[in-house]
């Protein structure tokens, strides 16, 4: 099968902890534009979820906005989650049942391709990428 037609939308939500329900609501919309559905719709929202949970979470900047990018890249979803605190960066650990948190990172090395962070210039980006069922890798 042929890689999908190339496709990106973005938006930022502040980075305040009530708006996380509202950036997986977002990203659900996006993929059912998409025609993107089913199992891999819920991982790439669940993931988008635990990314953006973090960056709202750990970004010490004030009044910061965090920016969620969906896009179609060859043959798979990438989900970029970017936030200005560059010097928080992810650490993958063990998920610990008797701590509260810590394992989002589990779950998104779970359910993604796989997934890295990189600095960019005024922000840091934590990313995750799914190959879409039935295309070649």
């Amino acid at each position: 099968m042929p890689a999908l037609t190339p496709r990106r939308d973005s938006f930022r939500i502040p980075k305040r902890g009530r708006h996380v329900p509202e950036a997986r609501a977002h990203v659900r919309r996006i993929l059912k534009d998409w025609a993107l559905d089913g199992e891999l719709a819920h991982d790439v929202a669940t993931v988008a979820t635990e990314l953006v949970t973090n960056a709202v979470r750990h970004c010490r900047v004030p009044r910061a906005e965090v920016e969620v990018v969906v896009s179609v890249r060859g043959c798979g979803v990438l989900v970029e989650v970017s936030d200005p605190d560059k010097q928080k960066v992810p650490t993958l650990r063990d998920g610990d049942a008797e701590r509260d948190g810590g394992r989002g990172l589990v779950l998104v090395d779970t359910l993604s391709e796989r997934w890295g962070h990189e600095a960019r210039p005024f922000t840091k980006c934590v990313w995750a990428y799914f190959v879409i069922p039935g295309r070649a890798r």
